[in-house]
């Protein structure tokens, strides 16, 4: 399937039963996956870039949980499906992560806006982050950030080869007020990614 228009169908949803039997290995794939793919964004933040694979997953897993059945394929297609990357993008999945409850919500108020205040820095371009069009992810009552954003970053033909290139820095940014921070994304996660998204 082109990458264009690649994502997952109803087709490629295992049966709970056969699900189980792959299921360690496929929870130990996505454990060496996230090493790839996982990034510190300063203190308080991390993102994942997400795949074919980990979507897959994310998947086969809201499935096992819920127990839906068929009945429940569509509605988790309908919600993971648009974070598989298509040919030209990265998407990633952006956690603002604060144990403490009282101080992630002093944190999260002070970070409104922060989905327009990230991007991918490679090849000289900079390419700023497009959300997900699912929510709101900012609350215009009191302008307090929810904790997880899905972005996904367009890239240009030039940017696509400067990735796969390896050469020079590719970073991801955050230059919201409140919250500056830059994260190099490492030789090997840029491989890895350009293998699965590009």
């Amino acid at each position: 399937m082109p990458r264009d228009t690649r994502s997952i169908t109803a087709s490629d949803i295992m049966p709970l039963s056969e699900y189980e039997s792959i299921r360690a290995d496929k929870k130990q794939e996505a454990i060496l996956r996230k090493t790839l793919t996982r990034i510190a964004v300063g203190p308080n933040a991390s993102a994942m870039f997400e795949t074919w694979d980990s979507m897959w997953l994310q998947i086969q897993e809201m499935l096992r949980i819920e127990k839906g059945g068929e009945a429940q394929v569509p509605d988790e297609l309908a919600a993971y499906n648009p974070m598989v990357p298509k040919g030209s993008e990265l998407t990633a999945t952006l956690l603002f992560e604060v144990p403490d409850p009282v101080r992630r919500d002093a944190f999260l108020r002070t970070i409104g806006g922060i989905e327009d205040h990230m991007a991918i820095q490679v090849g000289g371009e900079i390419l700023r982050a497009r959300p997900e069009g699912d929510v709101e992810r900012t609350r215009e009552s009191d302008g307090k950030a929810s904790a997880v954003h899905f972005l996904h970053f367009d890239f240009t033909p030039s940017a696509i080869a400067a990735w796969k290139s390896g050469e020079g820095q590719a970073m991801l940014m955050i230059d919201h007020p409140a919250y500056g921070h830059a994260a190099l994304i490492g030789a090997e996660a840029r491989t890895y990614l350009a293998r699965e998204c590009f």
